[in-house]
This record gives C-alpha cells, sequence and structure tokens, in this order.
C-alpha cells in the first residue's frame, strides 16, 4: 500500500485455478471463477483492513505500518509489473493483453 492510500491487485490463472493476489498485503485467494476470485479477494482485503484497525487501538499507528505496506513476494511482483506495462491508469481493474493476468488494477482504501 502507498502512502496515498492504495494497493495492487490481479486475477490470473494458473492450470487450472484462479488466483487472486493483493499484493501489499501478501494475500492470495484462489478458486474456479475469476469473478468469484475478485469477490473473495476483496472479502479479504476488507477482512484483513478490519484486523489491521483492531489491531492499532492497541499500538501506534507506527507499529501496523508494516502490516500495511509488506513486501510483495518477487514472483506477484514481477507478474504485476509486466501485467502493468502499457496501462496508463489502473485505478480501474482492466484486463490486461500483455501477460496472463486475467485483471489488474489499483485500488483506493477510501473505496474499501
Amino acid at each position: 500500500m502507498s502512502r496515498s492510500g492504495t494497493y495492487r491487485w490481479m486475477i490470473f490463472k494458473d492450470n487450472d485455478t484462479w488466483f487472486g493476489v493483493a499484493l501489499e498485503f501478501n494475500l492470495v485467494v484462489e478458486g474456479e471463477d475469476p469473478h468469484l476470485v475478485e469477490l473473495e479477494l476483496q472479502d479479504a482485503v476488507i477482512g484483513y483492513l478490519e484486523s489491521v484497525k483492531k489491531l492499532e487501538h492497541g499500538f501506534h499507528a507506527q507499529h501496523t505500518e508494516g502490516i500495511l505496506n509488506q513486501e510483495p513476494d518477487p514472483d506477484y511482483e514481477a507478474m504485476w509489473r509486466k501485467g502493468y506495462q502499457g496501462h496508463a491508469d489502473l485505478t480501474q481493474s482492466v484486463r490486461s493483453p500483455l501477460s496472463d493476468i486475467y485483471k489488474i488494477g489499483i485500488a483506493n482504501l477510501a473505496n474499501v
């Protein structure tokens, strides 16, 4: 998650399984349908953020910074960068013709 309150995400297929990834949170969901995976990823992000908010009540915000801004898995990072190429604005989800990614985007936490 950048300081602007966004996080990067993508939906892709590997063999017969669809995966959804929220990179800065290191959240991964899987399923048989890309639309359901996208919904489950959104639910996972919401649950994750709600848990972080609960933690913030007991800790200083600086301690939760590392929870919200994790180092993404290098393979997912490389895949996201490949899918990102050629897209000027990813605040809306887009299908990526330049990679094996079904959908890719940058989500604003204000909309979560």
